[in-house]
């Protein structure tokens, strides 16, 4: 079971596919039509409850997000689990929705249930995951064999005392283990969230790897380099750098955390993209640290058009002695962006990671060109999901007067970029390229992967308040 498990469906009564079986927690694809005004997600009802009269758990299940496009994403969050299944009734007044009510075959696990499925193609199946995934592809053309001595040789050397952000894995026996190998590895918090959500869903193969939790890539030598490249997993890459990419901290975190711990997540965004098109400020919008001169640049381009574009810093780290000149603005909530026409998407230290959150918005995004690069980038297109703009920033402008004036073929590209983002990033499609990406690394290495001295096992959490009885693990034999 996946975290804040979504469903989407119209309000008009047009059929969705929908699956049945064990929750893989993606969303079916929509046919064409549904309601193109807000009915009120007042009117909604969803039901969910336990197949079996003999069963009982609790389920928190907030309104559908109203998706302004005449569908509605049903969320939901378990905090138990259920052998028989579980009945979902989606009711618009007193009529069910699609194919309400549906029926989600069990065994269905709440999210903390250790139970994972034994037979990767079989979770695969499930989830849906692509064959293929065309970053991890290319980031592995490098690294045909993986030699795990002469990284457990070089790494703590050449890495961890330049960069003191490298977080050393093995994974055994779907235990993981891991020691730090810096004083920057704070964020191995994200990555152990993950991977330890990933353990309870599927058996994952047995393999040791070095992520980078810094912000830069790390790894720039070439194939034809002599020592050449050795394959370090990072959130981020870059043109120049041959690290293997993951879907970041950022966007892992919100997943895992939907209806519980955060209120901007991948899921709520959908819901929250401000007014309709039509009705939503012509102005292009920024807001974000300094952490970037060309984001100064973008408030002085502000102060000269402020009828074409709203900039502001929030908050001045690196270049504090610009505060003084360029002023500093208040924060403002991630939901009110999109009451803009358009979003501009400028780096930060590296990527920007919030280009994510405004691609699944209503607004048409503004990308400057950028050698950084997040796991879904390579599927998107310019001109096609975003509107390009050079690095310096200088075509800005010009940029902007093109979306106004061409208002249809501005809102064609925000939608398609939607569209993509709404495929690519939701959550079955994060944990399948997280495993896609360990299966790749695990068929490669070229020894055995071992539990190195100073490394400690990360626990499973311990959550008492949610019943989980796993129907695969079998007992041992002296416990028979």
């Amino acid at each position: 079971m996946l975290p804040g498990k979504q469903r989407r469906f119209c309000a008009d009564g047009t059929q969705p596919q929908h699956a049945e079986g064990r929750s893989p927690g993606h969303a079916p694809a929509l046919p064409r039509g549904g309601l193109t005004k807000n009915t009120g997600r007042t009117q909604f009802k969803v039901v969910i409850k336990a197949l079996s009269p003999k069963e009982v758990t609790r389920i928190y299940t907030p309104h559908p997000l109203d998706r302004n496009d005449g569908t509605f994403l049903m969320r939901y969050r378990m905090y138990g689990s259920v052998r028989k299944g579980l009945k979902i009734e989606i009711l618009y007044g007193d009529k069910h929705v699609a194919q309400s009510p549906y029926i989600l075959k069990g065994p269905v696990y709440h999210e903390y249930c250790d139970c994972p499925e034994e037979d990767p193609e079989i979770w695969q199946n499930v989830f849906s995951c692509p064959s293929q995934e065309p970053q991890i592809t290319k980031d592995f053309i490098s690294f045909p064999t993986i030699d795990l001595q002469r990284m457990f040789k070089e790494i703590p050397s050449k890495f961890s005392q330049t960069r003191g952000a490298i977080v050393h894995y093995t994974i055994v026996n779907n235990h993981i283990y891991r020691r730090s190998l810096g004083k920057y590895t704070d964020f191995k918090m994200f990555s152990d969230e993950m991977l330890l959500s990933l353990a309870r869903k599927v058996h994952l193969p047995n393999v040791e790897f070095y992520l980078n939790v810094g912000d830069w890539p790390v790894e720039y030598r070439k194939v034809n380099d002599t020592p050449g490249p050795i394959p370090i997993i990072s959130w981020c890459g870059s043109v120049d750098s041959r690290d293997i990419v993951l879907p970041t901290y950022d966007v892992t975190h919100s997943t895992l955390e939907t209806l519980r711990g955060v209120t901007n997540d991948l899921l709520s965004i959908q819901g929250n993209t401000g007014p309709f098109w039509d009705n939503k400020t012509e102005q292009a919008l920024f807001r974000g640290r300094d952490s970037r001169e060309e984001r100064l640049y973008l408030v002085k381009l502000s102060k000269e058009n402020p009828e074409l574009l709203d900039a502001g810093i929030t908050g001045y780290f690196f270049f504090r002695e610009k505060e003084k000149e360029l002023g500093k603005v208040p924060l403002m909530g991630f939901f009110d962006f999109f009451k803009y026409k358009y979003q501009v998407n400028v780096d930060g230290t590296v990527a920007a990671y919030r280009f994510p959150y405004l691609l699944l918005g209503d607004s048409l995004v503004l990308k400057q060109d950028s050698q950084y690069y997040e796991h879904f980038y390579t599927v998107l297109k310019p001109w096609k999901h975003y509107v390009p703009v050079k690095r310096s920033l200088e075509d800005l402008l010009e940029k902007i007067k093109w979306a106004k004036e061409n208002d249809e073929e501005a809102q064609k590209i925000a939608k398609e970029g939607q569209s993509v983002a709404r495929e690519l990033l939701q959550p079955h499609r994060l944990y399948c390229y997280y495993y896609k990406v360990l299966q790749k690394y695990a068929e490669r290495q070229a020894s055995e992967p071992e539990i190195r001295d100073g490394m400690e096992l990360v626990p499973q959490p311990d959550d008492r308040d949610s019943v989980c009885s796993c129907h695969r693990k079998k007992p041992l034999r002296e416990d028979l």
